[in-house]
């Protein structure tokens, strides 16, 4: 199970931190990532990471203000958003992968059952 946490609403220019905890054990060796999802528009690739924390990947709309990390011992991973923008508004989707890199939905393997985070201009 994949519990998101620390979506909410903030200013544009602003910053927020989500995390996604995982129960179970299995999910420490697993590549996980993170996924969007606007109104009205498709699942979006935001960022992943490698099982060590040792690679990472984004999006082309979020590369540079967006950072992922984990900590395995906690069975956690984050997203730290900065300098958002009113269009990074949507439901933020944490998951469990089949594979590195930049993914898509067909490599999920679980998800998150997703958390808001709202943009204001």
């Amino acid at each position: 199970q994949l519990v998101e946490s620390g979506g909410g609403l903030v200013q544009a220019g602003g910053s927020l931190n989500l995390s996604c905890l995982a129960s179970g054990r299995a999910y420490s060796i697993l590549d996980r990532g993170w996924f969007r999802q606007a109104p009205g528009k498709e699942r979006e690739f935001v960022g992943s990471i490698n099982w060590t924390g040792s690679n990472t990947y984004y999006g082309d709309s979020v590369q540079g203000r967006f950072t992922i990390s984990r900590d395995n011992a906690k069975n956690r991973i984050y997203l730290q958003m900065n300098s958002l923008k009113p269009e990074d508004t949507a439901v933020y989707y944490c998951a469990a992968l089949t594979k590195g890199g930049v993914v898509t939905t067909a490599d999920v393997r679980y998800w998150g059952q997703g958390t808001q985070v709202t943009v204001s201009s």
